[in-house]
Parts: structure tokens; sequence; C-alpha cells
């Protein structure tokens, strides 16, 4: 691999345009839903297992986490969304946070969009699916926690994905562990193709 994945910090965490970091270098964003397992993708993607800061409780990332990798590339890690816990002000504040980043940021070449395996995806993924949708014309689901499902129930679980999401023949699935490191090199190299970076 090229890319030195060891050459990877936290630059900022931002919460308004003017914190975004002022470089052209390929963006890839990851969206879910809270404790969906964002920060656990980014730490196994990076063989880390603290830089992206995990969280038994919902709700913990409220900032806008900007990982540089090796100077080609950053990981965002978005503000997890549809936190019944947090007050509604909140839920809003987070709300207006993403969707200025994902409408205005230049560099941004993909959105990541992560699905709990174990669930039926939600009316927010949903959403968000149809906006990764309209503005790059295909989406890559990460089915997250695949470790905690049988290997025989993980078919079953990205048909369901699937077809809640109406997903398109040019859309994809990857079935994915931040634990075992299920479907990493998959990832990587989809990672990759999104923004140019070559391994």
């Amino acid at each position: 691999m090229n890319l030195n994945i060891h050459n990877a910090a936290l630059t900022i965490s931002a919460v308004k345009p003017s914190q975004y970091p002022p470089t052209a270098i390929p963006e890839i964003a990851m969206a879910g839903r809270s404790n969906v397992g964002k920060s656990s993708c980014i730490n196994k993607l990076l063989n880390r297992n603290k830089l992206a800061r995990t969280s038994a409780t919902p709700g913990k990332t409220a900032t806008i986490n900007f990982y540089n990798i090796d100077e080609k590339m950053f990981f965002v890690d978005l503000p997890g969304y549809g936190f019944a816990r947090v007050s509604r002000e909140e839920q809003i504040k987070w709300g207006n946070m993403i969707n200025t980043y994902l409408d205005i940021r230049e560099p941004l070449c993909g959105v990541l969009l992560l699905v709990d395996i174990r669930h039926k995806p939600t009316q927010n993924d949903v959403m968000m699916y149809s906006w990764i949708k309209e503005r790059f014309g295909e989406v890559t689901v990460v089915a997250t926690k695949a470790d905690k499902i049988g290997k025989t129930k993980i078919a079953e679980s990205v048909a369901l994905i699937s077809k809640t999401l109406n997903l398109s023949e040019e859309d994809r699935v990857i079935p994915f562990s931040g634990e075992k490191g299920t479907g990493k090199e998959e990832l990587w190299q989809e990672i990759s193709r999104i923004t140019g970076v070559e391994l």
C-alpha cells in the first residue's frame, strides 16, 4: 500500500465552514445514525484503536471530525443522526451542521452510508441515501457490525437493506466489522475508487 495509513491524525473538529481544513485533497465522509460505528470503522481502516473516539453512548460525536491520511485524503466523520435522547434543538443544530458541510464542501468526493446490518434502515437512512444518490449518482452502503450476526444471516440482511433503501444496480453494500476487519480490504478498494487516491 503506497498510502501510509500510519501517517494519520485528527486535523480539526469543526462546527462551521470557517474551521474546515483549507486544502483541496479528496475527502470521503462517513454518514449514519448515532452509534452505527463510524468511529470504529475509521479506526479499523487505519489500524488504530483510538484515533477516532468511540463511545457506547450514542450522540457523542457533535462535531465534524477531519482525519488527514498521509496528506492524500481526509476521512470526515459526521455527527450521527436520529439520536432521540438529545434535545430537538440539538438535533436541528447537528442536522444543519451536516447539511452545510455536504452542500458546500468542494473536495468532497463521496459519502459512505453506514447502516447497522442487524436492523432495517431507518427513515433517516433512506433520506441520506436519497441525498447521496442525487449528488453522486451511486451509493456505497457499509453494513456495520457484521460480526454480530451469523454468516448465514448476512445475505438476508443485505437483501433487506437493499430493498429498504431501494438500491439500484450501481450501488453496493459491503458487510463490515470494526471488530474483526470483515470487509476492510473491499472497503479500501472502494474508497480508492471514489477518491482517485492510489493505495
